[in-house]
């Protein structure tokens, strides 16, 4: 597992203030299911704020990957060092605009993927924020 995620560097990537996320089209998986890895570097900070930072990218992922994630790709969200104070709305709208743009970035433009901003109703609070 964690080669596929290593070769997610070489793919596509899409940074905004609150994260990073990496993607990789999986060839011998096409159709397969969405995966997703975190990572929090010790350069955003201690235990404590990088797995702060990782439990609110997974449950930032929870939300968006089955609205914006395609089948078949590993993604990869790197916390920043604002990952972990960022307002919960703002890094929402951080995550869902890069799994956007790379979308559009991979050439699928028949995205079944709604509008953006309208995964704000969903949830306004998380629970880690």
């Amino acid at each position: 597992m964690r080669r596929d995620f290593l070769r997610a560097r070489d793919g596509l990537r899409f940074a905004r203030p609150g994260v990073v996320v990496q993607t990789r089209q999986r060839p011998e998986d096409p159709e397969g299911p969405v995966r997703a890895g975190f990572t929090a570097t010790k350069k955003i900070g201690n235990a404590v704020v990088r797995n702060r930072a990782k439990r609110r990218l997974r449950e930032a992922a929870r939300l968006l990957l089955p609205l914006h994630g395609r089948p078949g790709n590993d993604y990869v969200f790197i916390a920043r060092g604002a990952t972990g104070t960022r307002a919960w709305s703002a890094l929402l709208d951080d995550v869902e605009t890069a799994l956007i743009s790379l979308t559009r970035k991979s050439g699928n433009t028949a995205s079944n993927a709604p509008a953006r901003g309208t995964t704000k109703d969903v949830k306004d609070t998380g629970p880690h924020g």
